[in-house]
């Protein structure tokens, strides 16, 4: 039985989709930002397969084709934005102010963590990417020689840290302007902090979402200049 479910192209994404339904559960039942959906479905993918003795190979072999709606599923985030386009012209001075800061501000704290904990380069440019979407970080982490597998778990882990902490940041500092709050989430936190921004209020997920692709693009071009100062 277990070999014919292994076997199966969807097997991968039902037990992805079953594990993500159940984290959704937990987050309404237990209504504590900690039980985040995408945190416990990967708790619950890692125990399944410990569980039963099932290869992540198997896994993947059907959870991969998940992977192909990242895409679109970052494209339709400029639908909050397209709906919010009069503010983005009204404050364009102020958002790239913001996100300039947002970008320097990450890569500045990997330069110190990896200078404090004497981390050698390829270690040091694999966190380089940490907060921006995981399609551009993978290629700025290979590009730079950095390790992509943990540059991609690296990623996920600073956006589940986002979208637990973001409200609770704004509200500890009292950050109050819906702008300031989604450039804050979306330039630190990428897709998964933006999910949390859409649940705060429609101009805090335009302006998210906005900070995936202008954060992204901010990094590619600042990460191999960072990437000569270790």
């Amino acid at each position: 039985m277990k070999e014919f479910l292994c076997d199966s192209v969807f097997f991968g994404v039902a037990v992805s989709i079953f594990a993500y339904e159940l984290g959704v559960f937990l987050k309404k039942k237990l209504k504590l930002a900690v039980f985040n959906p995408l945190l416990m479905a990967i708790a619950a993918v890692i125990v399944f397969l410990l569980a039963f003795r099932i290869p992540y190979e198997s896994y993947n072999e059907g959870a991969k084709y998940l992977s192909y709606l990242l895409t679109p599923a970052t494209v339709c985030l400029a639908i909050p934005l397209y709906e919010q386009f009069e503010l983005l012209k009204k404050n364009v001075a102020a958002i790239f102010a913001g996100l300039v800061s947002g970008v320097l501000t990450s890569a500045v704290c990997v330069l110190a963590m990896a200078a404090l904990f004497r981390l050698e380069h390829s270690q040091y440019v694999t966190l380089l990417p940490k907060s921006i979407t995981t399609a551009i970080g993978m290629g700025v982490s290979e590009e730079l020689g950095g390790y992509v597998t943990i540059t991609v778990a690296v990623i996920i882990i600073t956006g589940i840290i986002g979208n637990v902490m973001a409200e609770t940041v704004c509200r500890v500092f009292k950050i109050e302007e819906p702008v300031a709050k989604g450039i804050a989430i979306g330039s630190s936190a990428h897709a998964l902090g933006t999910a949390r921004a859409l649940e705060m209020g429609e101009i805090e997920g335009a302006m998210s979402s906005l900070s995936i692709a202008v954060a992204g693009i901010l990094t590619v071009i600042a990460a191999p200049v960072f990437a000569n100062f270790l």
